[in-house]
């Protein structure tokens, strides 16, 4: 039954960020209601403690999507019914009233915006404590104090009693790791109170000055750099509605109709038609600028990366493309809000014309001298200041990002989707001091081999999936048996992903790792 449980869960994932994304769409007096709400579905379990205080659910904090991945666990393992309007009243109400501030969520937004092949490093023992099962990120999330990080250990004794005899766990003393040692830390690192917090909900910033038009530029494995302008007009309390106008750098549109709410100030979440695909958007709010990342609906792999400033500010979004060689002769388009000025782009690049300008884009022709420094520049354009652009010599290494990623097979007429892999060829040079620096994205051939003689033996290239040579995009075998296979085994593989660069008639070649394994089940809204 837990099992089942665990994985309806995972199951109900996309149905449950709907609701996330989507609340503006119900009433406005649902919206109001969280209060009542708790008070008439959770006081049968969570006493009331005064003043608008109940057990366990006011000694903690969390995202959005922590919250709705509680209501959501309550559900399944509790028997709570609750509807999607009351569940959407709730997540608002609790992710107001007890969110994380900003400088609480840094570092680990990487699991809210779906960055699945995002590698980190933790000490010792929470690695091997907490990590083996789910993200760091999941647990950076929370703040509670020493009893409730104490009474989430007993949760986990309590839910799943094989945890202690499980790999990492069956060789120490897990419980008395997790009670004497994990409790204390993360009450000390992650506590329910801060000034962080405290001088946040002073401060907090009124949705309504989000409303207006905003310049934004991105990028996307496979696809390339893209900029644009996003209009955003109020649709009620926290609610917007949202309009895209872009394309990408080889001409193709990206351009659509949505809707979002912002939770606790800052924390955007929309979700936008772009074309035929339904795109969400997961962003931190915050100071006139809009930051993270938007991704398919129906396959959050494929997503990309987003910043936007609000008109009226001053900023430069991005350079595309953020490169020339020493010697060469390029066009280049600045990505920005109040563009109005002379563009600058650093010692040994000159501007040799302007093609075209407005606030929100500046396009240029640059040369860069023979005789110009490798390395990067700061640009502006005016009074606006960011982004960067490098000069380089030679390509000194070809990295393939992510170094490492994991895609699924899927599909074949089961409800699991394949995940698939998606890939960028950075190119990196060695400045005049000698140290690497980033040049930037490179068009790439790609392709895949074996990752070692297992993988030749097995013939996983030809089974696991394909690589489009012109995008880096790896697209899964199919789930379920192969008879075509040893022992009738599935589509899983162990593959080197190569991309191989050419620059001015020098080939360049960058390798990562990638294995193909087996479905998502369990898919929660923080991984």
């Amino acid at each position: 039954m837990k099992l089942r449980s665990r994985c309806y869960f995972g199951r109900k994932f996309s149905s449950l960020l709907a609701i996330l994304f989507s609340l503006n769409a119900l009433a406005d007096d649902a919206v109001r209601n969280g209060l009542e709400v708790i008070k008439e579905k959770c006081v049968g379990c969570h006493l009331p403690e005064g003043d608008e205080q109940f057990s366990r659910i006011s000694h903690q904090r969390k995202t959005p999507e922590g919250w709705l991945m509680t209501i959501g666990r309550m559900h399944v393992m509790r028997g709570l019914s609750i509807s999607d309007a009351d569940r959407a009243a709730v997540v608002k109400y609790l992710a107001d009233k007890q969110g994380l501030a900003p400088k609480e969520s840094v570092g680990v937004r990487y699991a809210l915006e779906r960055r699945l092949n995002t590698v980190k490093q933790f000490e010792p023992p929470f690695g091997e404590m907490c990590t083996r099962c789910h993200t760091g990120a999941r647990v950076a999330l929370q703040r509670r104090p020493a009893s409730e990080w104490e009474l989430l250990v007993n949760f986990h004794l309590g839910q799943f009693p094989s945890i202690e005899y499980q790999y990492l766990a069956r060789d120490r003393d897990w419980a008395g790791i997790a009670f004497k040692e994990i409790v204390p830390t993360l009450a000390k690192k992650y506590p329910l109170e801060s000034q962080v917090w405290s001088d946040w909900q002073k401060n907090r910033p009124k949705a309504e000055s989000l409303a207006g038009n905003w310049s934004f530029a991105g990028h996307m494995p496979g696809k390339g750099d893209l900029a644009g302008s996003m209009s955003v007009s109020k649709d009620g309390d926290d609610a917007f509605k949202v309009s895209v106008k872009g394309q990408y750098a080889d001409g193709s549109p990206f351009s659509g109709e949505g809707s979002a709410v912002l939770y606790n100030g800052y924390e955007w979440r929309g979700v936008v038609n772009v074309g035929d695909v339904t795109m969400r958007q997961v962003f931190a709010a915050l100071n006139g600028q809009m930051q993270g990342r938007m991704f398919d609906k129906a396959h959050d792999e494929r997503g990309l990366d987003f910043v936007a400033a609000k008109d009226g500010t001053s900023h430069v979004l991005g350079v595309q493309p953020a490169y020339i060689k020493a010697g060469a002769e390029s066009e280049v388009s600045v990505i920005g809000t109040g563009l109005k000025g002379k563009p600058s782009f650093g010692k040994g690049v000159e501007v040799v014309s302007v093609v075209s300008e407005t606030p929100e884009r500046v396009t240029v022709k640059v040369k860069a001298s023979d005789a110009a420094a490798a390395g990067e520049r700061d640009v502006s354009v005016g009074t606006a200041k960011g982004g960067s652009l490098a000069v380089y010599k030679d390509i000194a290494e070809v990295k393939v990002v992510p170094e490492f990623s994991i895609s699924r097979i899927g599909g074949n007429g089961g409800s699991t989707p394949k995940v698939q892999g998606s890939f960028d060829a950075e190119a990196w040079g060695k400045g005049a001091d000698g140290k690497p620096f980033r040049i930037g994205v490179f068009p790439a051939q790609w392709s895949v081999e074996p990752f070692d003689d297992r993988a030749k033996e097995d013939q996983d290239v030809k089974f696991a999936g394909a690589m489009d040579a012109a995008t880096g995009i790896f697209t899964p075998g199919d789930a379920g048996p192969n008879p075509e296979r040893k022992m009738m085994t599935n589509n899983a593989g162990n593959l080197k992903v190569i991309a191989a660069v050419d620059d001015a008639g020098q080939s360049h070649k960058g390798e990562g790792h990638m294995i193909v394994t087996v479905q998502r089940w369990n898919n929660p809204p923080i991984p």
